[in-house]
């Protein structure tokens, strides 16, 4: 899978995707992640990325040519090295076009499982007071990663490469890892986990890991893991 990110702030993305889970998942060519800076597309001297909203108000708006000519050179692109693989599986465009908004659909586990069987995904940051309301006509999807607003969408294009790439085969060095931890199935969360030291003693007091998980009898832990995974109530 690759994942192209169209930002002004390319840099921005250094430390997080060379570390850990991501960085060897990249070694291991299982993921691609490709950054474009969005004023690599611009067509005057200053590479001017926003301007001023019609009808006034507070800050600056994304303007709509970049970021239309960004993906569509991204596209062609992606199409051009599918057609150029030889290869009639990768033939097919399969591909989605995100735009990352506070006023999107807001992101989870299940939509992470159903963009993981993509070949690309483009990731579109916005910033300042939002972007020019055209985008959302050359994109499959408005997504946001709660409800709250963040300074742009680098962050939310991190965490939806990381939910994505962690459920690729592959990627996690034990599968069952994504099979069985929170949001697996709908509404339900993970079942508290312990770790050594058995006892651990803190302000006094002694803080004991449950004597089942201490027992060996597996069907007595399944029965404690289940009574102990949350599930959560729909608002």
């Amino acid at each position: 899978m690759t994942f192209h990110i169209v930002t002004i702030f390319p840099d921005i993305f250094d430390s997080y995707f060379n570390e850990s889970i991501l960085k060897r998942a990249q070694e291991n060519k299982l993921i691609k992640i490709k950054i474009h800076d969005l004023r690599d597309w611009t067509a005057d001297k200053h590479k001017t990325v926003d301007d001023t909203p019609y009808g006034g108000g507070a800050g600056m708006v994304m303007k709509v040519e970049p970021i239309h000519n960004a993906v569509s050179s991204i596209k062609y692109n992606v199409l051009m090295d599918k057609k150029n693989s030889h290869n009639t599986k990768y033939l097919i465009h399969n591909t989605k076009t995100i735009l990352l908004s506070a006023k999107g659909k807001t992101w989870n586990q299940q939509m992470a499982k159903k963009y993981s069987k993509l070949d690309e995904i483009i990731l579109i940051c916005g910033r300042y007071e939002g972007v020019d309301e055209r985008v959302k006509k050359f994109v499959d999807e408005e997504i946001s990663i709660g409800d709250y607003v963040l300074t742009g969408g680098e962050i939310p294009a991190m965490a939806i490469v990381d939910s994505v790439t962690r459920l690729l085969p592959g990627v996690l060095g034990n599968a069952e890892s994504a099979e069985y931890e929170s949001h697996a199935v709908p509404g339900v969360l993970e079942y508290p986990q312990y770790t050594r030291p058995e006892i651990f003693e803190a302000n006094e007091k002694k803080l004991r890991v449950p004597k089942v998980l201490l027992s060996g009898n597996h069907k007595e832990i399944e029965k404690w893991r289940e009574k102990h995974s949350k599930k959560i109530i729909a608002a």
